[in-house]
């Protein structure tokens, strides 16, 4: 008993540490008279009618929209380099197989700063053009190790039979990869989808400084990172964590609803 309440307990302080912030913020979004940490000026939704009528709108809207756009390009060519990968790599037998993941999580456990210092080096010494190109390339070097991984381990649980007897049956293999291969794994293609994109959409350090001075890009990270930096958090931006939040986590329910809901399913069928 006793040591059921104190995991209970353990569990709770772990949540608290974790979201407690998260709902202060949420708050503090609603904090009437334009209140800077702090509730004593009532209830007010006065932060997020601000979005669409400060004189800040157009720049964040602009910094949306690119932020937006770097996403959108970037998950969409990581999930196709990740599935091409993970499927390359699956069939390249178990020892060259570790060997190739190894190295590709190297971008994942390499500090990120140290990964943002050798792009700007690389770019700058090829001279890639400042902009849009070298944060593309950028997100999608650093988000295709995460597709690979959300990918991989759902090939080794599919029965690798099912694939041969496609063989056996007349089917080539590039029509054996689309007919069986690409349809079991596509819920973890559209996981490491939205895992890319989370990631490119949230990333700052490799943003900032391989956006470039001339450039004139800011993303969403950036501009609260410059806005934050002359003005302080304003009441402003706590509307906008907020909503972020919020998005992210209806996502996520979704998401894993639907994967409650297809295993579900798969078992009523069996």
């Amino acid at each position: 008993m006793v040591k059921k309440i104190l995991e209970r307990s353990y569990l709770f302080l772990v949540l608290a540490f974790l979201y407690a912030p998260i709902i202060f913020v949420m708050c503090l979004s609603f904090a009437g008279d334009g209140a800077r940490f702090s509730l004593s000026g009532g209830f007010s939704i006065e932060s997020y009618t601000s979005i669409f009528t400060s004189d800040k709108t157009p720049a964040l809207l602009d910094a949306l929209k690119n932020t937006m756009l770097i996403a959108v390009i970037s998950s969409v060519i990581s999930t196709i380099l990740g599935t091409v990968s993970a499927i390359g790599m699956f069939h390249l037998g178990k020892k060259m197989s570790k060997i190739v993941n190894n190295v590709n999580q190297l971008p994942i456990i390499n500090s990120e700063i140290v990964m943002a210092v050798s792009f700007m080096l690389f770019f700058t010494t090829l001279g890639f053009p400042e902009g849009y190109v070298r944060l593309i390339i950028g997100h999608v070097t650093f988000c295709t190790p995460y597709v690979v991984l959300a990918i991989m381990p759902r090939l080794y649980q599919i029965d690798p039979n099912i694939y041969e007897a496609a063989l056996d049956l007349g089917a080539t293999p590039a029509k054996a990869l689309f007919k069986i291969q690409l349809p079991m794994i596509l819920p973890n293609i559209l996981s490491g989808f939205v895992l890319s994109f989370t990631l490119s959409m949230d990333d700052f350090i490799i943003t900032q400084i391989n956006k470039g001075t001339s450039s004139g890009i800011e993303t969403l990270s950036t501009y609260i990172y410059e806005d934050a930096k002359l003005n302080g958090l304003e009441p402003f931006w706590f509307s906008i964590f907020t909503i972020i939040f919020v998005v992210v986590l209806a996502v996520l329910l979704v998401a894993n609803l639907r994967k409650k809901t297809q295993s579900v399913g798969g078992k009523n069928a069996k």
